[in-house]
């Protein structure tokens, strides 16, 4: 007996060291601290810009991109320049009558031959009319001097004002004039007017350039004579004179104004700085330290961020769990590490995309599976916590696929994460099949693609640009990949965890397994009874939160050690006699308390999940064989021996429950049996049996090493109570009935 209580003992203490380390707050430490770093080193990249040891005069060994949008000065004034040499020069267009001067130039020559009698002071008079800026000095000189030396000087001071116009009249154009007839005036004057017109409806720059020109349109004119044509082509060469001249105030503030209008080119975010190899520059240098990316002057101001921003994202999820722990810790620190690991793997999958994304192809991150991690958790682990899950995920795809300028999220993939993650819970929290993924998939596809068109009307652009296509397209098969890594991954995690997904659950109550097919036709009785096992503990196990679904399936094997000798369980006897009736008790003790035993080892032939496993071995807990053990009294009294054995030798060998779930089916397991032995059971008689049970399993201690409360076991026998009232309703007889029939 002390042996067994020493092995016992032993056993408990190396169980509780191979299984301490899930509840250590170590552990949980070590693992959220993980955690915390996971999401700092997945932002740093992102947020917080490398820095460099560079020199001036040598070769860069890296490549450099911009981390942030920066002005570009260099380029900048370079781009100002180049702005003002392409300004035109700007002219002022004098508007001159030059029309009008040879006009009224003909008109005094045509009165000059009218009267030949004409005073040569009149014709002075002419002249200065003509041409006049002629001085008065000169008249007055010719009253008190000799004509000839009045003439000369007049001739100098024409030519003096005939250079003042940029062009000089032949001296003989002047005695060619004086012999023109009236008939020649006549004739020339609307040819002089005409050509004068024409040439000065030109915007003229160069005079010489439209002198030239005159010639050519005399010769063509309807003028016969050749001193016509002549005194006409010196009076038009005359008056034609530049009309539009260089502004060069002008052209120097259209310059500077030119400066002031280019724009400020900016070096922008993940630009080339500096291409691996080049010569580091001066000018380099100023601007490498400008983007603040010199090992000489480093700000730690960006990391300090970078780590409280994922202190925060960690004790979003840390306090969400222990809150839905009710204070308590929810998970254990298995179930922690493959959280971890779920965002471990998401995270990393987000990376390997935005390394394909750029600039000018941006919409590559639309097929990032950013809902792989929520589907898993959702799966794996908890409903609730996937939400928050799907919280933290749109906040790091804002940064992780973030290329835009001078910001630090790019919410638009942060909502389209959301979206497609929100849309991936709502479409597996029930799922039964493995089919279901593959559908909620196509839920995140549909959901992706439509978020993605929503976005692209508010941005205002066409559906006809090739990238908003591509940008949908992406988003859509971000749904189908999404699916296949699920599908690839959910039995990494239920084989290396030993989790039992639902879906896993669900496969597993097929009848079709083999085992179950084993139960059924070699021992008809006991699966007819662990499925009514599997209905009692499903109700009794969702009445308080715990898995349900574990139950029913866990309630399908837990006796499938039977098989191994089906007749020695009273279930299995029909029609033969009782083989315990001829069997020593303690020989019916052993092998009644061989068949949790036995179960295991076949579960484990078959790979059957841990969880299952335990229910098949924990479910009789350490309970007492009384028939067995009371049938070897009597005989041991009959035959006048004191008996060998204890009451510890007729119990089952454990271990008791250690999850609700195994508690639960182990309760409802003792109620079916005990109920279906009762003939015609009454409410009354189903409520004191049911509380019986429950009692005697409770001062039997079968409950210290699960965490069931006596609230919860209430509610448990209240929820069997009514289960069976539902299975056994045309077999009760209610209080009313055994009086009737009483009386």
């Amino acid at each position: 007996m002390f042996q067994k209580k020493l092995s016992s003992v032993l056993g408990t203490t190396f169980q509780y060291k191979m299984t301490g380390w899930k509840y250590s707050v170590g552990v949980r430490f070590l693992l959220f601290l993980f955690l915390t770093l996971l999401f700092y080193f997945s932002l740093a990249s992102h947020l917080v810009p490398e820095k460099y040891n560079i020199q001036v005069g040598l070769p860069s060994d890296k490549q450099i991109l911009a981390p942030a949008q920066v002005a570009n000065n260099k380029a900048t004034l370079k781009a100002q320049e180049q702005a003002a040499e392409r300004v035109q020069p700007i002219f002022t267009i004098i508007p001159l009558r030059n029309q009008d001067i040879t006009e009224q130039m003909i008109n005094r020559i045509e009165n000059l031959n009218q009267d030949d009698a004409i005073s040569f002071t009149e014709k002075v008079g002419i002249y200065r009319t003509a041409i006049p800026d002629i001085h008065h000095q000169y008249i007055t000189e010719f009253m008190n001097n000799n004509r000839s030396n009045f003439t000369s000087k007049l001739l100098e001071e024409m030519r003096s004002k005939v250079s003042e116009q940029e062009y000089r009249i032949p001296e003989e154009t002047y005695i060619k004039v004086a012999r023109l007839t009236a008939d020649d005036i006549a004739q020339i004057k609307p040819v002089a007017r005409d050509i004068v017109a024409k040439l000065m409806n030109d915007q003229i720059t160069d005079a010489e350039t439209v002198r030239a020109k005159v010639a050519e349109l005399v010769n063509t004119s309807s003028l016969n004579k050749r001193a016509q044509r002549e005194v006409v082509q010196e009076l038009a060469r005359f008056s034609l004179t530049p009309n539009k001249f260089f502004d060069e105030d002008k052209t120097r503030d259209a310059k500077v104004q030119a400066r002031e209008n280019t724009q400020t080119i900016f070096i922008k975010q993940g630009d080339i700085v500096v291409h691996k190899g080049e010569i580091i520059t001066q000018e380099t240098y100023q601007l490498l330290d400008e983007l603040e990316l010199l090992k000489n002057e480093v700000n730690y101001w960006p990391q300090f961020g970078v780590l409280i921003l994922s202190i925060l994202l960690s004790l979003v999820l840390f306090m969400f769990i222990r809150q839905s722990g009710g204070g308590n810790f929810k998970f254990h620190n298995a179930q922690l590490l493959m959280l971890v690991l779920i965002f471990f793997l998401n995270i990393i999958a987000m990376q390997i995309v935005s390394l394909a994304q750029t600039k000018e192809v941006p919409y590559i991150g639309f097929i990032a599976p950013v809902a792989m991690g929520v589907m898993l958790v959702t799966l794996l682990l908890d409903l609730s916590l996937a939400f928050i899950c799907a919280f933290i995920f749109s906040v790091m795809s804002s940064v992780i696929f973030n290329i835009g300028q001078g910001q630090i999220f790019d919410f638009q993939f942060g909502f389209v994460t959301a979206v497609v993650s929100f849309a991936s819970v709502f479409a597996i929290h029930r799922a039964s099949q493995r089919s279901t993924i593959l559908k909620a998939g196509i839920m995140i596809c549909l959901f992706g693609a439509l978020t993605v068109a929503m976005l692209t009307m508010l941005n205002g652009d066409s559906f006809a640009q090739k990238d908003v296509l591509y940008a949908i397209g992406f988003a859509f098969a971000s749904g189908l990949l999404t699916a296949v890594l699920v599908i690839g991954l959910m039995p990494f995690f239920e084989v290396t965890f030993g989790i039992l997904s639902a879906l896993k659950l669900v496969e597993l109550s097929n009848p079709n397994h083999p085992l179950l097919r084993k139960l059924l036709t070699e021992t008809p009785g006991t699966y007819h009874h662990s499925v009514m096992v599997g209905n009692l503990s499903e109700a009794a196990a969702e009445s308080i939160g715990a898995n349900g679904l574990l139950c029913r399936v866990g309630s399908f094997y837990h006796d499938i050690g039977k098989t191994k000798r089906p007749s020695y369980f009273i279930e299995n006897q029909t029609n033969i006699e009782n083989p315990h009736d001829s069997i020593d008790p303690k020989l019916s003790k052993s092998i009644i308390t061989a068949h949790p035993r036995d179960g295991v080892e076949m579960l484990k032939d078959y790979k059957i999940p841990k969880p299952i496993r335990d229910i098949a071995e924990q479910h009789h807990g350490t309970t007492f064989l009384k028939f067995f053990y009371y049938k070897a009294l009597k005989q041991a009294e009959e035959q006048g021996k004191e008996p060998d054995f204890t009451e510890d030798d007729f119990r089952y060998p454990g271990p008791k429950a250690q999850s609700k779930e195994s508690a639960i089916v182990g309760i409802s397991d003792c109620v079916e049996a005990a109920v279906r032995s009762l003939r015609n059971p009454t409410v009354d008689q189903i409520e004191t049996l049911i509380s019986k049970i429950v009692k005697d399993r409770l001062d039997d201690q079968q409950y210290n090493e699960c965490d069931l409360t006596m609230k919860e076991l209430d509610t448990v026998a209240h929820s069997l109570k009514e289960t069976v009232m539902g299975i056994f309703h045309s077999r009760i007889e209610y209080p009313e009935d055994v009086k009737a029939k009483t009386k």
